[in-house]
């Protein structure tokens, strides 16, 4: 059962509520939620709930009907996000908003073919390394598995790619030895029901992934993540890997169904491996971005250097370039699925001071315009993920380029154009503006709309609407089926939803972000209201120049795909045509060309371009992207009055 504690129980009343509880033999778990702090008490039924309802603190018993208490969804109402360290100053999040890929061989056959998969897909955005130690082959005489040897190269490749390591666990006597090469237990499919083993391995308190196995109910899978559960870790990981049905044109069936089902179930995480499914790697891609489609939260998949002389399943693994286009197109879907991709770090930011108003020893500070809900704080912990970083909102746009230069924020999150709306003007110019910052990243958030009333408001009863004009544009078609309702322009969606929660006028209604009724106490009266889902608003990152005499490092251990220029041409003819020319010449797709009038000189304009730093056809290119921008600006420096370099970056879907 789930006791749920009073807000501001005394701790003597939650000890006594503690002590009740254990002296009748429950296991219990205190969860401090957003809202409310609960103990959850996991054992045989020994107690009439209603003497636990009396006792002083307690605002509500639920009990638990799933035979599967702490996997439960009644157990913990918040999702499960597990966190993997990865050496470098950083943490895996597996769940929340991040889609995590593990990636790597089936079987580690030899020192170098591990360490050239795991270079390949880190550099294609892996955050974890999967390689097979001992091998559960079916044929006693197939491969099975280099043992210690294997761990020992899999630790190896994992510290030098920053990597952490996850491999399948086949015996519980193998625990003590794999506990110093390991990050990540994998159970097998073959293995999901030794109970005996499950046991064992949850002792050890280390992150487990377990794969359901191929004739499983989504129930008996439950079941064995509880025995993980109650051993003693509290971090499991939910793999859905095909199970066995009468189809024989794949290998499995993937039940993509598994991961909505399992989403109201349990808290735990999901993630998919489509490799087990289908019976060759050239449709592993498509099953992975179905499986992030479907709501996954990551992927495990294999991939082998040379496939064709693979010791284990080279058939199912894929090709590293095939990797590496199925994550460029994980990259592009994510952010309509509302999350973004996970990437290792170079080396974690070392912000070391504490300042006045709440500043945290050891955060990354980011400037926004906005207040808490705003999309710009979505954007911010799409890129840096919210537990690495502390959003701090600011008034106005050129705010956040202020409080980067000063040394308040390490970094500024700034909406730069909308694919419905337009560019973002007032950001271009404040560019020209502010010369000491540089474009370190981006990101692109799919902006989806919600009407948002006071606890109890009805559609019927809404009179007023509140929000940004470009909120009340996107959503016109909603609101032309309310003729009666009138609108009222606010400075932010979040601004709106602020003020109709602080009215606390049921006839009141605000168009913001779903994430703000939880911030602001509000209901959701409608989703997704916008006439449009193609929209999307496009954020970059904005860094001091000064940014590395701060101990500041860079983000994201990705290849820069992007860079992004302020140009002035020549008052002569052809001036603009001859700048075009030049990136038509170095094989640079412009992507954005932009002007904006330059301040006290009628007539005369700021061109923004962006480019992408690719060869033929998409693919990165054989050169650095230091080397090409190199190039390239001294061929501008000719051919302009001025050229400024905003930025070289990633981008995702780029």
């Amino acid at each position: 059962m789930v006791v749920v504690l009073r807000k501001g129980i005394s701790p003597s009343e939650k000890k006594s509520i503690e002590s009740f509880l254990t002296a009748k033999q429950f296991k219990l778990n205190e969860i401090v939620g957003e809202e409310d702090t609960v103990i959850a008490a996991v054992g045989k039924l020994s107690v009439d709930r209603r003497e636990v309802e009396a006792m002083p603190g307690v605002a509500q018993v639920i009990p638990i009907s799933k035979p599967y208490k702490l996997a439960s969804r009644e157990f913990k109402r918040e999702d499960t996000v597990v966190e993997i360290p990865n050496g470098r100053g950083q943490k895996i999040r597996i769940g929340g908003q991040r889609v995590a890929v593990i990636a790597g061989p089936r079987a580690v056959e030899s020192r170098e073919q591990l360490m050239e998969t795991a270079a390949r897909v880190a550099a294609s955005g892996a955050v974890m390394l999967r390689g097979g130690a001992y091998e559960p082959n079916s044929s006693p005489y197939n491969f099975q598995g280099l043992g210690e040897e294997g761990l020992k190269y899999l630790k190896e490749a994992g510290e030098r790619y920053g990597l952490p390591v996850v491999t399948e666990l086949v015996s519980a006597s193998h625990i003590p030895m794999m506990l110093d090469y390991v990050d990540v237990f994998q159970i097998g499919a073959r293995t999901m029901q030794d109970f005996d083993l499950l046991k064992a391995v949850g002792a050890t308190g280390r992150p487990v992934i377990l794969r359901r196995s191929y004739s499983a109910t989504l129930e008996e899978l439950l079941m064995s993540a509880e025995y993980l559960l109650s051993s003693g870790t509290d971090s499991v990981i939910l793999c859905e890997r095909g199970i066995r049905t009468f189809e024989k044109a794949t290998r499995n069936t993937l039940d993509l169904s598994a991961v909505p089902v399992l989403r109201q179930l349990t808290h735990l995480p999901i993630i998919v491996d489509p490799s087990h499914t289908v019976l060759t790697r050239d449709k592993v891609g498509a099953m992975g971005l179905a499986a992030i489609a479907s709501g996954a939260d990551g992927l495990m998949v294999e991939v082998h250097q040379d496939p064709g002389r693979a010791l284990v399943d080279g058939a199912q693994s894929m090709l590293p370039a095939q990797f590496d286009k199925m994550m460029h197109d994980v990259e592009a879907l994510a952010p309509v699925m509302g999350k973004s991709v996970a990437h290792i770090r170079q080396e974690m930011p070392s912000v070391v001071r504490v300042q006045e108003g709440g500043r945290r020893k050891g955060k990354v500070v980011v400037a926004y315009s906005g207040k808490r809900g705003a999309y710009a704080e979505q954007a911010i912990s799409r890129y840096f993920d919210a537990a690495d970083c502390e959003a701090s909102p600011v008034d106005s746009f050129p705010e956040i380029f202020q409080a980067v230069i000063d040394g308040k924020a390490d970094y500024g999150m700034v909406p730069i154009e909308n694919s419905l709306a337009g560019s973002v003007y007032q950001n271009y110019d404040n560019f020209t503006r502010f010369e000491d910052v540089s474009i370190v990243g981006a990101v692109t958030l799919n902006i989806r709309h919600a009407l948002l009333g006071v606890k109890g408001a009805t559609l019927s009863g809404i009179r007023r609407v509140y929000s940004h004009p470009q909120a009340l544009s996107q959503s016109k078609k909603f609101l032309d089926a309310h003729k009666g309702w009138t609108m009222v322009e606010a400075a932010s969606t979040a601004t709106a939803a602020e003020l109709v929660a602080k009215g606390g006028l049921k006839e009141n209604a605000a168009i913001a972000s779903p994430l703000n009724a939880p911030l602001y106490g509000l209901d959701l009266l409608a989703e997704d209201i916008e006439d449009d889902p193609g929209n999307f608003t496009r954020f970059v990152v904005i860094q001091s120049n000064s940014a590395d005499s701060r101990g500041i490092s860079g983000e994201v251990n990705i290849v820069p795909n992007m860079a992004s220029f302020i140009i002035k041409t020549r008052n002569e003819p052809g001036a603009l045509h001859r700048v075009l020319g030049i990136f038509s010449g170095c094989k640079l797709n412009l992507t954005r060309l932009e002007s904006r009038p330059i301040a006290g000189e009628p007539w005369k304009y700021w061109f923004y371009m962006d480019a992408e730093l690719s060869g033929p056809g998409g693919k990165p290119s054989d050169m650095p992207a230091s080397s090409i921008v190199a190039g390239l600006m001294g061929k501008l420096n000719e051919a302009t009055e001025y050229v400024r370099l905003l930025g070289i970056y990633a981008e995702a879907g780029k």
